[in-house]
């Protein structure tokens, strides 16, 4: 009886989101559009956030920060799938597979725990306004954002090194359109367990502490909302946790639906939509949902554009 093929394993073969030829410009065309406009709206989030005198709050520095981590995973994805649709083979290398593996999940582990503190600054803002500058001060908002960004580049680390520190087999035909941690064991000669045992308790906790943080919180604001008198402090409540509640419901929403369904329920297609959807999709969704129902970021956005409008016109008449 022959023994697996221990083959060094130098690249891998992305199979992409189809096979059908008819269809890789048009994806090609719509996908390129996607990550244009992710990418210009979250650079010009971040810009916008960091330029502006009046966005200079706990608020925007968040947002700055989402910005930043939706720009990050989009990126680690993004021109590589593009760059397969024109290629005749869908590769990657061993070492670009890793890097790309690690890059994804430091971005969208973090973006969860953002999220997360976001509403903790809706409750300071909404229920104890007059200390909200002490209790948000920016210290606070920098350990809120560091410890994120340094715990989700500890479990990257962990997991890639998990992976490929271990041996594969000799085939390297990943059925994806990225380097995603769970093709790759599909993959590997040694026994699994141990690595799917550490990405499925790390996957449990950082979605559920991260969600019941923004539950927890959102229940508290609730109840300080009912307990105003007054129905224009109830509507600026509201409106100040909209837009985060909106992209919560989406971002989860995608993720519960993709890891939570049974897996009688699974199937490669449904998964890679609903992989496109949060790696490329919501990136794209989350600076215009800010920028369309923040009223301070739409005025921003007109001051921006009239002093660049002013810059020029200056610059035309000399």
């Amino acid at each position: 009886m022959e023994g697996p093929n221990l083959t060094a394993v130098t690249e891998f073969i992305l199979l992409g989101i189809t096979n059908r030829p008819e269809l890789q410009a048009p994806l090609f065309l719509l996908f390129l559009i996607i990550y244009q406009s992710s990418l210009l709206g979250n650079l010009g989030m971040i810009i916008l956030t960091q330029v502006d005198p009046r966005l200079q709050t706990s608020m925007y520095f968040f947002l700055r920060h989402l910005a930043l981590t939706d720009l990050g995973y989009s990126t680690a994805v993004g021109p590589k799938m593009l760059v397969n649709f024109v290629e005749d083979q869908n590769t990657i290398s061993y070492y670009f597979c890793a890097t790309q593996l690690a890059f994804f999940l430091v971005f969208i582990v973090n973006e969860l725990f953002i999220l997360s503190a976001m509403p903790y600054d809706h409750y300071v803002a909404i229920c104890n306004p007059l200390l909200y500058t002490t209790f948000m001060s920016q210290k606070v908002c920098h350990i809120l954002v560091a410890i994120p960004y340094l715990y989700c580049t500890f479990v990257s680390l962990l997991v890639t090194t998990k992976i490929f520190s271990s041996l594969f087999c000799g085939h390297n035909v990943i059925s994806y359109f990225y380097c995603d941690g769970l093709p790759l064991l599909s993959l590997l000669c040694s026994d699994t367990h141990e690595i799917e045992l550490i990405i499925l308790t790390l996957a449990a906790f950082d979605l559920i502490s991260s969600l019941l943080i923004i539950l927890v919180s959102y229940l508290l604001i609730l109840g300080a909302i009912l307990r105003m008198k007054s129905a224009e402090s109830r509507r600026k409540a509201f409106s100040t946790c909209g837009s985060h509640l909106t992209v919560v419901t989406v971002f989860y929403g995608t993720l519960i639906f993709m890891y939570v369904q049974p897996k009688s329920s699974h199937s490669s297609d449904t998964d890679k939509v609903a992989s496109i959807f949060y790696t490329l999709v919501i990136p794209m969704l989350n600076p215009l949902i800010y920028s369309l129902r923040n009223k301070d970021v739409k005025y921003a956005l007109q001051r921006t554009w009239n002093n660049v409008c002013n810059i020029v016109l200056g610059f035309c008449k000399l």
